[in-house]
């Protein structure tokens, strides 16, 4: 419960609608509540009087109570929509801004699609919980209240006979909620082992088509999505298994209700209005308490996708700037003093070790190695991508980790050999680099990085649409791109 409490702290300018819902659902139910009163009374005294102007009275009486429950149970749906996907908004945007602080390492905790289902799927529970269960969580229990107090008051005798099967309805809502809690979390597990088979075959389309592996990739995807299946066939089997119990426990009370009923009417110590009004109220009862039963259910499922968005919003951020950050890099001089770096704490062996290194302001180093030398991961320590496991890293004369994180990626430019261009056009990808450029800034960057040439063949230039990732334009293409847009930052390391 307390992630949930803690996810209620983001509902923000939407907690002022959240309780005007509770509120109008309070009043609907009581309006609700008040119908069976006025139909016993029709019953016992318009019936039995054959009083037409007071069986007209009380049913307008009834009328204006519907009226009044379907205005209300309207208002109550808006606020409670507003409520649920403004609350839902906010916690997607807290997790991506979450994403955006976290270093290379925090990112290494999570897998890209787990991420994408806790920003999507597991928020979208959130909702629901909200969407759909705000009006059972509340509903219900007033609904309880109300019917069994106004029912003792019609007749106690006859009320104490429903009041048996509270026990037993209680009973099988824990045993229920008990074996479904942990299979939701199973359950969210499996959607993120889907996404990431359907994340790494879209994305690496290309490759699985020229390695002719595209058998192989359905095999994956049927695996897991028939594990995706199984465990959500075997997770509602249970969590359904409320409403047969529900149900046979409802007509069980009805049954012994009419009966107890019928002898005490034909004993004539109950009216028929009497009976008519308890039944209709045990009806609504045990409709809440199957309201109750199903919160639990969303409750318990929610509260699993909520401690999944917790780990995201609780992952403490590796790199930050420290106080009194220095916001300036003076130049572009690069010193590593003894540094060594592993990725992991429990790692056996650095990826580097010792490693001295002294680069003057302007000067072009090469830096050659072996695939897996760990020259990508020297170049990331600069810009503090990572921090080093033991030595230090200087840029323009200072350690690293005395500067501000955006002053100094701003100071550090880098074109990795895995290029990433964004969704639009080669405009809008170069303004990465610059956001003020004009076009003759961007065709000076562009004719640098020699991709002039092959920008000047197309019909609309810099606003060709690049497609997603940048597929309408080849490797190589796409590389000068890239240069591109980090020459435009101007960085003093580049």
């Amino acid at each position: 419960m307390g992630e949930l409490k803690r996810l209620l702290g983001h509902l923000g300018p939407y907690r002022r609608d959240l309780l005007i819902a509770a509120l109008m659902l309070f009043v609907e139910t009581a309006f609700e509540v008040v119908i069976p009163v006025l139909m016993a009374d029709i019953i016992d005294v318009g019936v039995e009087m054959r009083d037409i102007p007071y069986i007209f009275h009380k049913g307008v009486q009834m009328g204006a109570c519907a009226a009044l429950a379907l205005a209300t149970g309207l208002l109550y749906a808006r606020f409670a929509a507003r409520a649920a996907y403004g609350w839902g908004a906010r916690i997607r945007d807290a997790q991506f801004q979450r994403v955006q602080a976290f270093a290379f390492s925090n990112l290494d905790h999570f897998e890209t699609s787990s991420l994408v289902t806790r920003m999507t799927t597991d928020v979208t529970v959130i909702q629901n919980a909200v969407n759909s269960g705000l009006r059972p969580l509340v509903r219900g229990p007033t609904m309880l209240v109300l019917g069994i107090g106004l029912s003792f008051w019609l007749n106690a005798e006859l009320a104490m006979v429903f009041l048996v099967c509270l026990p037993i309805l209680a009973v099988i809502l824990f045993f229920v909620v008990r074996k479904v809690a942990p299979m939701y979390s199973r359950l969210q597990r499996s959607m993120d082992r889907l996404n990431n088979v359907v994340q790494e075959g879209l994305t690496a389309i290309r490759a699985v088509k020229a390695f002719v592996r595209g058998e192989y990739e359905e095999e994956r995807f049927e695996t897991v999505n028939a594990e995706l299946m199984e465990t959500s066939q075997k997770t509602f089997h249970y969590a359904v298994l409320n409403l047969p119990a529900f149900q046979l426990t409802m007509y069980t009370a009805t049954v012994l209700l009419m009966w107890s009923g019928g002898n005490m009417v034909l004993a004539g110590s109950l009216q028929v209005g009497d009976l008519t009004g308890v039944l209709s109220y045990v009806l609504q009862v045990v409709n809440s308490l199957m309201m109750i039963s199903n919160v639990f259910l969303l409750l318990t499922r929610s509260l699993a996708s909520a401690r999944r968005i917790c780990e995201v919003l609780d992952e403490e951020v590796v790199l930050t700037s420290p106080d009194g950050a220095v916001a300036a890099v003076p130049d572009g001089s690069v010193d590593f003093e003894h540094v060594s770096f592993k990725y992991r704490a429990d790692a056996k062996e650095h990826a580097l070790s010792g490693v001295d290194l002294h680069i003057p302001a302007g000067q072009t180093v090469g830096i050659l190695g072996g695939t897996g030398s760990a020259k990508s991961t020297l170049v990331q320590l600069i810009p503090r991508l990572y921090d080093a496991t033991e030595g230090v890293v200087k840029v323009g004369g200072r350690d690293v980790r005395e500067y501000d994180l955006q002053a100094l990626r701003d100071a550090v430019g880098i074109v990795l050999q895995k290029n990433v261009l964004f969704s639009g056009t080669v405009r809008e990808n170069l303004l990465w680099g610059d956001p003020d450029a004009d076009d003759e800034a961007l065709w000076a960057a562009c004719r640098a990085a020699c991709a002039d040439e092959f920008l000047e063949r197309m019909p609309k230039g810099l606003d060709t649409d690049l497609g997603q990732g940048g597929v309408n334009v080849s490797g190589g293409q796409k590389q000068r791109l890239c240069i591109a847009r980090t020459l435009l930052k101007r960085p003093k390391v580049l």
